[in-house]
This record gives structure tokens, sequence and C-alpha cells, in this order.
């Protein structure tokens, strides 16, 4: 550590550098590190939707699959995506540190993604060439051009695992929350981190599926493979100016060992009187640049795992901040259970939308506009409401609330959710109409083109992008700010998880519902002939789970209680640095949302 009298140009945040040495604030971490994180992330997400926005038209147009089989295969690999960041998490955690696995993921991600190029590249790798309508009559990929082409897209799902859940946090990590200018400056992280990669999804959605539908799919994955190399080397190239968390060890065993404590000591009444509780002291925590939480009657079955009884074993003895904890990660559960529909939605955009979109005329003059490029309105919309959220309305919202965000993260969400429930309701009418057409003019028989412009569907892609402002980014906010200091990779997690679960349910979803409507109406919702279809059933249908799952996250929102602000603890530390009486840096009761 600095000397005294110059203790405030070091970190007070337990943040080092890579040999584990204390870092000074001015050298390290701020702005100028969050630059290389967030050019990263703008070449990486135009990687990752330079595959993922028209992946389905490749599976249908190359692989020759079938429309709920290319839609479910999307879902499936998107999932495996947003999945495999619990791994990655669990890792840099527990193991590795955020920056390695990092590392490491970046590898196996390129690594995927190089040979995922080559597989539509070399034309020993590719399916034969088909021109029929009914991709039924079209000869299959062979077995080891499949195993090519998913164990890339796989290994490639494996290598995001260590990138998605660090990278955010890795950047958050620049800002000392002990300092209240950089507490200040990370209240507005998020939102321009998910402005700043959203210039990577509009590329993705504009101009390489652009050159996939009209140049050819060789061009069109090894532009997103050499960008992600060209990040990698960006990032490193940073290393000297970030800041890093040094491993706390696993949180899920963490968390184990406080739900074991507690059933093991489930006869042993909880007291009333605190000392009876185990903790240590402050100063253990002030040492390492982390918060000591005092102990909430909420979920008080676990508090038991903090009584002291005469055992010291870590599986029978807790303190209390590891008890609250472990409460702050599981009070989440529920708020993420009711994010696992909406990410259902999202999951319509690479899929059924892009789906509809091929129907539709698409030819403006001699320019025909690729289907996936659609996505990139949802790009625009969100970024557009964000700048408008984090310039305009925080600031008008927080004069009457007098929150800095403007309203609760749970109350940007609930926003997000309604909007949910008008894109599908509007999708569905939509669709009513498109059919409608296709009808009329007999294209329902033929599969063919129907004459109506693709912009038909601008409304559904606008909406979603706005619903995103909302939901999307507060989620990212909330499971970081709400997860203890040492889990904040694991908080992150929770929100590629949602996404994960929900592109898993919507494969689920999918299959059951086209399952269920073949054997027991006239004919299947999801055909593929999307013209002699009944996707208006199913987004209404999907209206519908949106608005009881809304019910469900009133219910659970009434009832969250956050977890101190941390503004309030750095006050409180900050009294302690100039030499105040030492205090609990957790002293403000929990505050409780308010519909």
């Amino acid at each position: 550590m600095a000397v005294e009298d110059g203790r405030d140009e070091y970190t007070q945040d337990g943040t080092v550098d890579l040999k584990g040495n204390p870092v000074l604030r001015s050298k390290r971490g701020g702005w100028k590190a969050c630059s290389f994180v967030v050019v990263f992330e703008v070449f990486e997400r135009m990687a990752f939707y330079g595959i993922s926005s028209n992946l389905v038209l490749y599976l249908t147009r190359k692989l020759h699959q079938g429309t709920v089989t290319s839609a479910n295969n999307v879902t499936n690999w998107i999932g495996t995506i947003w999945m495999t960041p619990i791994l990655g998490a669990y890792v840099a955690d527990a193991h590795l540190g955020r920056y390695w696995t990092f590392i490491i993921g970046s590898a196996i991600y390129l690594a995927g993604m190089s040979v995922l190029t080559l597989a539509v590249s070399v034309p020993g790798l590719k399916p034969p060439h088909c021109t029929q309508t009914n991709v039924a009559n079209c000869g299959k990929a062979s077995t080891l051009q499949l195993a090519i082409f998913y164990g890339a897209l796989y290994t490639l799902a494996m290598g995001t695992g260590g990138t998605k859940p660090n990278i955010s946090t890795i950047g958050a990590d620049q800002f000392d929350d002990f300092q209240p200018k950089e507490k200040a400056h990370k209240l507005s992280f998020f939102n321009w981190w998910m402005v700043s990669i959203f210039f990577g999804v509009l590329f993705a959605n504009t101009v390489l599926v652009y050159i996939q539908d009209n140049v050819g799919w060789t061009l069109g994955y090894g532009l997103p493979t050499a960008g992600l190399a060209l990040s990698i080397m960006i990032f490193v190239a940073g290393t000297p100016f970030y800041r890093h968390r040094v491993p706390a060890g696993s949180p899920f065993t963490r968390m184990a060992k406080v739900i074991v404590a507690a059933l093991r000591k489930w006869r042993v009444p909880i007291p009333n009187d605190l000392k009876e509780f185990y903790e240590l002291d402050l100063e253990e925590y002030n040492k390492k640049g982390k918060f000591r939480i005092d102990s909430t009657p909420s979920l008080r079955f676990l508090n038991k795992a903090c009584v002291k009884t005469g055992s010291i074993n870590p599986w029978m003895l807790c303190s209390v901040t590891q008890v609250e904890e472990t409460k702050q990660m599981l009070r989440m559960l529920p708020i993420l259970v009711a994010t696992f529909i909406p990410s259902t939605m999202i999951a319509q955009i690479s899929t059924l939308f892009i789906k509809q979109g091929t129907t539709l005329d698409r030819d403006i003059g001699s320019f025909r506009i690729p289907p996936a490029s659609l996505a990139g309105f949802v790009t625009i919309s969100t970024l557009i409401c964000v700048v408008l959220y984090d310039r305009y309305l925080v600031g008008i919202l927080k004069k009457w609330t007098k929150n800095p965000r403007g309203i609760t993260l749970l109350q940007r969400m609930g926003i997000g959710i309604v909007i949910h429930i008008i894109v599908m309701m509007i999708a569905s009418l939509t669709e009513r109409r498109r059919l409608s057409v296709a009808k009329k003019h007999g294209l329902d028989k033929t599969n063919g083109q129907v004459p109506l412009m693709i912009f038909t569907l601008l409304p559904q892609f606008v909406l979603m992008g706005t619903a995103d402002a909302f939901l999307e980014v507060a989620k990212i906010e909330f499971f970081y700010d709400q997860a203890p200091e040492s889990m904040k990779s694991l908080g992150t997690s929770y929100c590629m998880t949602s996404l994960g679960i929900g592109n898993f349910l919507s494969s689920f979803l999918l299959s059951t519902v086209s399952h269920i409507t073949e054997k027991y109406g006239d004919k299947g919702w999801i055909q593929n002939n999307l013209n002699d279809s009944h996707l208006d059933y199913y987004y209404a249908f999907f209206a519908l789970l949106n608005f009881l799952n809304f019910i469900f996250f009133l219910v659970i929102a009434r009832f969250y209680v956050y977890k101190a602000e941390v503004s309030d603890s750095m006050e409180i530390l900050k009294e302690d640095l100039g030499g105040s009486k030492v205090r609990s840096s957790n002293q403000e009761a929990s505050r409780q949302l308010h519909s």
C-alpha cells in the first residue's frame, strides 16, 4: 500500500495489476482502460452477430433444413452461447481471474470462427448446391460436413463462455466504487457500453448480411473472423492500463457452504442478539477493499449458518457477510425467472422474423434488401432510445424520484416487458395482414413472394429495440449491481443465462406448438410454407405469455429488497479514510421497490 499521506492515489477497492501489486488511480483504469474494452466489444459483436443474424438462412439455403428445424438449430446454438458464461464466470471468480479467463476464451472463440469460415468456403466441406423451392427435395449435407460445421459453431460457443461474462465486468472494474468521481462514471458505464457494442451489431446486420446474401458466405464469414482477431489484439494492447480483481474463490462453493450449514443447524434457534452471529472484523474487509454486510431479516432461515455453536468447520459456520452474499444471489433468482419469456421474444428476431422477411418484396430498384438487415433497426432503435434515456429522461425523472438512475432498475425492466407485449400483438396483426394478402393472390399454395414490401415488418423490429433499451440494459446493470462484490462475474452471467434459457425455451415452444397444432388441428401453425402457416396465432400466443409473465414480474418485484447502495457505503468509507471512527460499510437498510 502507499504511504498514508498518499493513500488516495491508490485504488481502495482491492484492484491490482497482473502481478498482484496495488495500482495507482492515475496510471490504470478509468475511461482510458475502458476504451480498449469498448473497442473489443464493437468488433466482437460484429463477429457474433455476423454469424447469428443470418444463420437461419444459411441452414435453410445451404444445409436445406425446414422452418422448425433451422429455427430450433439457431436458438439451440444461441442458447448454448448464453449458457456457457456460467462456466466462464466460475473459472474467473474461483481460479484464473477475469483477465486470463477472457484471454483463453478469446483464443477458443477465434479458433471456432476460423474453422467455421473454412466450413463455408472449402468445396469439400460444403453441402451440394440446390435450387429446389422445397428444401425437402434437396440433397442433405454429409455427416462429416455437419460435424465440422456444428463442431465449429459449438467451439465458438465454448469460447464465448470465457468472454461474455467477463468483458463487461472487466470494464466496470476500471472504476473504483470508493472514489466519488469514478463511482459517478460507473453509473453511466453500462449505458455507454451498450451504445458502443450496438455499432458492431449494426455493421453486422447491414454490411455483413448484405455481403453474405449477395457476395458470398466466404467473405461474409471471413470478415467477422478477421474483426475478432483484430479486437483480441486491441484488448491485449490495453493490458498495461487495466485494473484487475483477485479471484475470491468459487462463488458456488461459498453459497453451498451457507446452505449446507443452515440445513445442518436447522434445529438451532436464531438468537435476537447479533453478537451470537459469527463475523470477521471490519479491518479484514477494509484491507481487501471489500464491504462487510450487516445481517438482514430476509431469507431468515439462512441466518442459522452464522450462529455460533462451537464448531469452526466452514461447512458448519459461515460469516454474516458470506450469508448475506448468498442471500443476494438467491434473491435475484425470481427476477431471473421473470426474464426468460422476454428473452424468448428476442430469439424471434434471428429466426421467425427473418423467415417472414424472405416471403416479402425486398427489391428497391436493382437493390435487394437482405431479410436479416431488418435486425439493424432493432439496433438503431435501441441506440436512439438509450441515448435519449441517459441524456434527457434520467435528468427529468430524477428531479421527481430523487433516484440517480431516474427510476429503479426493476421499474425500467417492467417497462421493457410491457413493450414486449405490444411487440407481439403488433407482430400478430402484421402477420395476419401478410397471410391475407398471400391468400388473396393464391400464394398460400405456391409459397411465392407476397406483394408487400419488407418494411411492413418494420414496427415489430423497431419496438423490439425500444424494449431492449429498457429491459436488456437494465437487466445487465441490475444483475451486476445487485451481485456481491466477490461474485460480480456470476451476477453478470445471470443476464447471459436469461438469454440462454430464453433461446432454449423458444426451441421447446416452437417444437411443441408445431407438433400439437399439426396433430390436433387441420394443419400446423408453423410449416415450411409460411404463406400456409399461422404465425399470427403463434405471435398472439406469445403476447398472452408475456402478459402472464408481466403479472408474475409485478408480484416478485413488489417484494424484492434492493441491497444497500454502494454510494452510501462509499461515503462511510471516505470518512474512515479521513480518520473518522470505523463504521460498518453497509449501514443503510435495503430499499424496497414501490410500484
